[in-house]
């Protein structure tokens, strides 16, 4: 499995690492690890320390998970990402929608 959910025991977390390639084939399993979670959890942190590669369909899938968990008002952080992760991410604005360490 290359997306792994975890939910911490209080259940107020929700960590989602994913491994490998950060694209379009990763959409189901990407969408199943927030999902079906209940209760939902108040934060969630993306691990990305295992990903390679990330294109234009995971920025859409991460836009997902931040109006799933709240829009605005959500509490995401991306933790982890690789020096090239980190510079699409940064080139497409999207340290300004989450909280990237």
């Amino acid at each position: 499995m290359s997306v792994v959910a975890e939910v911490s025991p209080d259940g107020k977390k929700l960590k989602i690492s994913v491994k490998g390639r950060f694209d379009f084939g990763k959409h189901q399993e990407f969408r199943n690890s927030y999902e079906r979670i209940e209760p939902e959890p108040n934060s969630y942190e993306l691990d990305l320390k295992e990903t390679t590669y990330l294109d234009s369909s995971a920025l859409g899938m991460l836009l997902l998970l931040r109006d799933h968990a709240g829009g605005d008002d959500s509490d995401i952080r991306v933790v982890n990402p690789n020096s090239d992760v980190r510079k699409i991410l940064a080139i497409s604005n999207f340290d300004k929608l989450f909280d990237i360490t």
